[in-house]
């Protein structure tokens, strides 16, 4: 019966020889793998029987030693120098000597172009599939903005672009320039680095990634997820300014603005001081253009209002209508006179016919009326009967009259009266 080993412990600790060969036994069983990385560092010396190689991660700052022949090197088909991307093929082993660990490796192959331009349209479509590069999630750009984060290679001729046509454009912009490795494997780290410090900034309002011209190649980090989706997450507007043109990296379409230069970058994001001012003196000129005419035309409205009757002659209504009325009254004035015409007319016939029917008129053909007057109501005489003797009579002709005395078979006057 095997007698079990006793249990590590602080009374009984394993020699450090112990835990190096337990983790080398672990890794090496691990077997091959395939692995895809960034040469960042060639070690190769003639007369050594191994080459050292540092193996970048593109998307992270991680790396990994790696050891191969030196002949796998020299029979590559394309020199590989640093920076290029690669696949390898080896087995993870642990020196137990001085406790690293290291890949060591037996087939190495460049990744060509066409390989890497097909690995950027899967990125492409699978970011486009999330909705990274929905135009609905892009945000406007401020129209004067106070400070602009510039991320761009030190000294570079992107850099010195956009700081002197912006400041051209407008005197008053501020830059918070970020230096940074545009290309290489240390280029996406220190971009999302600064990105991130810019985008927590609440003095920056714009931010912008810059850089040259370049290959394929040169231009990755430009194309990598990682930098993809920091920029996606950014809540400042960010405008991506990478190479000319022609160039078209994937954070064209991630970004909130494409500029196809440098300059242009700068322009879209400062507005030209120059034109603004002429764009400002040509609205006033219209402006005042426009509210000339407006009052030219409200003149014409008023005058047009001022020559109509109404407001003209305000009281032409009321003259018309006096004249209605002065004419009314001419009518009835004209009628009433008719009338009283006609009325006179009539009375003057009616006056003749009672001056042809009346006493004066039967007196002045030589009759005569005899009225007794001594009785209590004064008549005239029909009768001679009722002319006793010494009956008192008022006998009246045409010219006058007189007063009489009824006497035995006589009539004595006693005067004359008109």
């Amino acid at each position: 019966m095997t007698t079990p080993a006793p249990a590590n412990s602080a009374d009984n600790p394993w020699p450090v020889r112990t835990l190096s060969f337990k983790i080398a036994d672990w890794i090496h069983r691990l077997g091959q793998v395939w692995v895809e990385g960034q040469l960042t560092q060639i070690n190769h010396r003639r007369g050594t029987r191994t080459a050292f190689l540092t193996l970048r991660d593109p998307a992270a700052d991680m790396s990994l030693s790696v050891t191969c022949d030196p002949g796998l090197l020299e029979r590559s088909p394309v020199t590989l120098t640093e920076g290029a991307r690669v696949v390898v093929y080896g087995r993870p082993s642990f020196y137990s000597g001085r406790g690293t660990l290291s890949l060591r490796i037996t087939d190495i192959r460049p990744v060509g172009i066409g390989e890497l331009l097909a690995r950027i349209e899967r990125i492409k479509s699978l970011l486009a599939a999330e909705g990274l590069f929905d135009v609905r999630r892009k945000k406007p750009l401020p129209f004067l903005p106070h400070t602009i984060g510039l991320i761009s290679g030190r000294a570079s001729a992107a850099q010195h672009d956009v700081i002197a046509v912006a400041s051209a454009r407008w005197e008053a912009v501020q830059f918070d320039v970020r230096d940074s490795p545009v290309q290489g494997p240390t280029a996406v780290p220190a971009i999302v680095e600064h990105l991130a410090a810019l985008d927590a900034d609440p003095h920056v309002q714009v931010i912008i990634i810059a850089r040259g011209g370049g290959s394929v190649e040169d231009l990755l980090p430009f194309s990598d997820e990682t930098l993809l989706r920091a920029v996606a997450k950014c809540t400042t507007p960010v405008i991506s300014a990478i190479g000319h043109e022609a160039d078209n990296p994937l954070l064209d379409f991630v970004a909130d603005v494409r500029a196809a230069t440098p300059t242009d970058a700068a322009k879209r994001a400062v507005p030209d001081v120059v034109a603004e001012l002429h764009g400002i003196a040509t609205l006033r000129r219209r402006s005042a253009h426009a509210l000339r005419n407006w009052v030219h035309r409200e003149e014409r409205v008023i005058e047009g209002l001022r020559a109509r009757p109404v407001l003209a002659n305000p009281l032409r209504m009321v003259d018309d209508r006096q004249d209605r009325v002065d004419g009314a009254i001419r009518d009835v004035r004209r009628t009433v006179r008719h009338l009283l015409s006609l009325e006179e007319h009539r009375a003057g016939r009616l006056a003749a016919q009672l001056s042809t029917l009346g006493p004066a008129q039967t007196l002045a053909r030589g009759y005569a009326v005899v009225q007794r007057t001594d009785s209590a109501a004064p008549h005239a005489v029909r009768s001679v009967d009722e002319l006793p003797a010494g009956a008192h009579v008022r006998i009246r002709v045409a010219d006058g009259s007189k007063k009489a005395i009824i006497g035995p078979g006589t009539i004595t006057t006693e005067g004359e009266q008109p």
